[in-house]
């Protein structure tokens, strides 16, 4: 796989491993496309890489990702590399029983649903790239 002159997806991207992947991308020259759902963590990382185009997208949301897809194959044709990075992480006190399960952001929507639809919605796209790349992240 080349390092440079990719258009890159990175989820989760304004935070973390997400905006260490995009400062490397960028540095490597690459075009960099970064997505999360605080617009705030966003501003402040095109603040740091102004080079970086964001978007708000909650991923927990299936409407939100089905959006994200067609902005992307609208706004950036050459994407050929997605890294799948967004995703929490809760405390759950299974010694309560099942009501911890619903409370609060909804882990298995992040963390496998996300990742799933979203390589279902770009790899027919990708399989058209000369060069391309699916990679998921996970804890």
């Amino acid at each position: 796989m080349k390092i440079n002159g990719n258009t890159i997806l990175i989820t989760g991207g304004a935070t973390g491993i997400g905006f260490a992947l995009a400062e490397a991308f960028v540095k490597e020259d690459n075009e960099v496309i970064i997505c999360g759902r605080r617009g705030d963590k966003l501003r402040e990382a095109k603040i740091k890489l102004p080079q970086i185009h964001t978007k708000v997208c909650d991923l927990s949301k299936e409407i939100e990702r089905e959006a994200l897809y067609k902005w992307i194959k609208s706004n950036f044709k050459d994407l050929n590399i997605i890294v799948n990075n967004a995703g929490i992480q809760r405390m759950i006190n299974f010694k309560t029983g099942i009501s911890n399960l619903s409370e609060g952001e909804n882990e298995i929507d992040i963390n496998l649903k996300a990742p799933i639809q979203l390589s279902a919605f770009f790899i027919p796209d990708l399989l058209k790239q000369k060069e391309s790349a699916l990679v998921n992240v996970s804890s």
